[in-house]
């Protein structure tokens, strides 16, 4: 164990010395390791250990927490007493407990350790990735490659009797390619990443396949023309579209503003939200999938949660504590990007269900519209739901059919319109990989859907 039962038995002991009725500590220890190419040239190779101590009491609705780099034991009992001496000044009043280990289910198989390759070896498979975009088109200027892995080691215990700890190993490999004409340069960009092992780059996808795609990106749109904003449908592709749902809707379905009645769905539970095609789902129970967790940073088993059925809502996203404000139990959603952060309710692998919607359907019912093939980053209110994204490959479409591509998109919606505006989904769902940023730092979340349409949103552009 990252350290010993008996030392965090007494640090929780500690804690709760002051009349807090629950205490919670949680343990890291995280290897964390990059390399980093420049037109086939090595950049930087880094490596980083990430160690340390997170504590946490609650006292009804009040909480206070504290943490610590130096796991010794008279560092770990001062971080208990600083939250101990912060939560009250009364008496014990919490149960007496045994710490009983319980040990998790790991459905994500590891072939090949990432720290077990050499960073010589990770250099080259990056190469292979940077040369494959660079000669894909005489107009690719400059390509960047990383590859990066994480092995992260978690301890979780409470004063509830938890003691349980998980293994997570993940790993990315991401191409950015430039593409210049006339003055002009637009960029492409690809980055898969698995809760996987090196194993990724075979079974998955190949570091050819991903600079290709990066430059076929930067290409397509630097030959594109400017789009002309207005008022069209939209059909969104299926993988990173899902990003759309994640920003403009998954936030607000998370108990973090929820519980607090800063999200336009907070009290509609049971309603409809959504047009009836549409069933949105978090799951982090999904074999070697970039966002999937054995169980969250609280110690919660990870689980499949229905957030929306058919259009209805039916659950939000829930961590322990926001929990007891809102009278719900945990849903496993509690994530933090490292000991030093305090944990809330967060996205794991957040998708739009397969519908019964045939893709060629979906093309063919816009007489004059626009297919959003590649979606990129945007920003998103959750408190009103507004939000404003980035299409980073687009096509308008004419008469039923994909034409020329256009550069310059952003869709401009609020959430809750456009889940109701969605009314055709298609039948193949893939997911994407990006970061997540929120109040308990960035972790790594999978989002996905089908292709979708939404019969009306505004489109940004010249």
């Amino acid at each position: 164990m990252l350290i010993s039962p008996d030392l965090i038995k007494k640090a929780l002991d500690t804690a709760l010395s002051t009349g807090a009725d629950f205490a919670e500590v949680f343990v890291e220890e995280s290897f964390n390791n990059g390399v980093s190419l420049v037109d086939s040239r090595v950049d930087s190779v880094s490596s980083a250990v990430i160690s340390g101590l997170g504590i946490r009491v609650y006292s009804g609705l009040r909480s206070a927490s504290a943490s610590t780099s130096d796991l010794s034991d008279d560092a770990v009992i001062a971080a208990a007493r600083n939250v101990a001496a912060i939560i009250g000044d009364g008496k014990r009043s919490a149960e007496p407990f045994v710490l009983t280990e319980r040990v998790n289910t790991n459905i994500h198989r590891i072939e090949i350790v990432p720290s077990s390759v050499s960073s010589h070896d990770k250099a080259q498979l990056v190469r292979k990735m940077c040369l494959s975009a660079k000669s894909y088109s005489p107009l690719i200027s400059q390509v960047t490659g990383t590859f990066l892995d994480v092995d992260r080691r978690i301890l979780v215990a409470n004063s509830g009797g938890l003691l349980t700890e998980d293994r997570q190993i993940r790993c990315r490999m991401a191409c950015s390619a430039v593409a210049s004409k006339g003055g002009e340069s637009q960029t492409g960009f690809c980055g898969p990443g698995r809760r996987m092992g090196m194993e990724m780059l075979e079974k998955i996808i190949t570091p050819e396949e991903i600079g290709r795609e990066a430059a076929r990106q930067a290409v397509v749109n630097i030959e594109a023309d400017y789009i002309e904003s207005g008022v069209y449908p939209v059909a969104i592709e299926n993988g990173f579209g899902g990003v759309i749902f994640h920003e403009s809707c998954g936030h607000s379905l998370e108990a973090t503003r929820v519980a607090y009645g800063l999200s336009e769905f907070a009290g509609k539970k049971g309603q409809q939200i959504a047009n009836e095609k549409v069933t949105a789902v978090d799951d982090g129970t999904i074999a070697n999938a970039w966002g999937s967790i054995n169980i969250d940073d609280e110690g919660t088993p990870s689980q499949k949660n229905i957030l929306i059925e058919n259009g209805i809502l039916k659950r939000y996203m829930v961590d322990r504590f926001n929990g007891r404000r809102m009278g719900e139990p945990s849903s496993g959603s509690a994530r933090r990007q490292n000991y030093q952060y305090t944990p809330t309710s967060r996205m794991t692998n957040t998708y739009i269900a397969a519908g019964n919607d045939e893709d060629e359907d979906i093309i063919a019912s816009m007489d004059d519209g626009l297919y959003c093939a590649k979606m990129g980053g945007g920003s998103v209110n959750p408190t009103t739901g507004e939000f404003n994204f980035a299409v980073t490959e687009a096509y308008r479409v004419k008469d039923g059919k994909i034409g020329r591509a256009v550069r310059g998109a952003s869709l401009i919606g609020k959430g809750s319109r456009i889940l109701m505006d969605i009314d055709m989904v298609g039948k193949h769902m893939l997911t994407g990989q990006g970061m997540c940023g929120s109040s308990s730092g960035s972790v790594p979340t999978d989002v996905g859907q089908p292709l979708i349409r939404v019969k009306s949103i505004t489109v940004g552009g010249r």
